[in-house]
Order: structure tokens, then sequence, then C-alpha cells
């Protein structure tokens, strides 16, 4: 462990450069590929329109009777029932789109993210 250096990622003999290049190269065709994807999001309905409201109904209730006594086990049971039920119906109902592009941008995005995560691996491989 002592004749270890700074050069010896991972605790291997491996790169510290095809590392930090397959890094920057990684981040860089992520940040690419995932501001080309929208993320559009709406709410589930159960009898009707929007019941959006019925959903928020419980977690009020649950801030009420934790407004009038803190220690209400009910009112914390609520509240974090009722905040857990409407954070998942935001993200059940999410729809992920990719915006369109050219092939050779996405090509490039690819071939950065594939070609850093290899870069990766090499560099913390054993040479």
């Amino acid at each position: 462990m002592a004749d270890q250096s700074y050069r010896d990622v991972g605790g291997t003999s491996g790169g510290l450069g095809d590392f930090l290049l397959g890094f920057v190269m990684a981040c860089i065709g992520a940040y690419l590929l995932t501001n080309q994807v929208s993320v559009v999001g709406s709410y589930w309905s159960f009898y009707g329109g929007s019941t959006f409201g019925l959903t928020l109904l419980p977690m009020l209730f649950g801030i009420f009777l934790l407004f009038r006594s803190g220690r209400s086990p009910v009112g914390w049971i609520l509240t974090v029932a009722g905040a857990v039920f409407i954070l998942a119906g935001v993200i059940a109902n999410m729809h992920i789109y990719f915006q369109p592009t050219s092939l050779f941008n996405t090509i490039v995005m690819l071939v950065l993210l594939v070609g850093g995560l290899g870069l990766i691996a090499r560099g913390v491989r054993e040479h």
C-alpha cells in the first residue's frame, strides 16, 4: 500500500490518463444524450378527469393532525403515505421522449459515452 502512487487507479497499476480521459468522455456523452431527452409528466385519474385533489386529502388531513399534535402517529402515517402516494402517481405517469436529432449527433453521443466507459474500464485494469 505504501508504494502506490496517484497513477494507480482503483488500487491497480492502471493508467490515470486513461481513466481521466474516459471519465471526461463518458460525462460529456451522458450529458449530450440526456440533454436530448424530454420528460413529460401527468397525473392519473380514478373516476374522472383529474383526481389529484382526492389523493391530496389524506396528506392534508395528516398535516392537520400533526399541527394539532406533533406526536400523532396517525398524522405521521397519513402525511407520509399521502406524500408517497402522490410521488408514486407522478413517477408512474412520466413519459420520456428522445428529441429528434441527426444520426451523426446520436453516434457522437453514444461513442463518447461507451468509449469513455471503455477507457475507464481499461484504466482500472492492471496493465
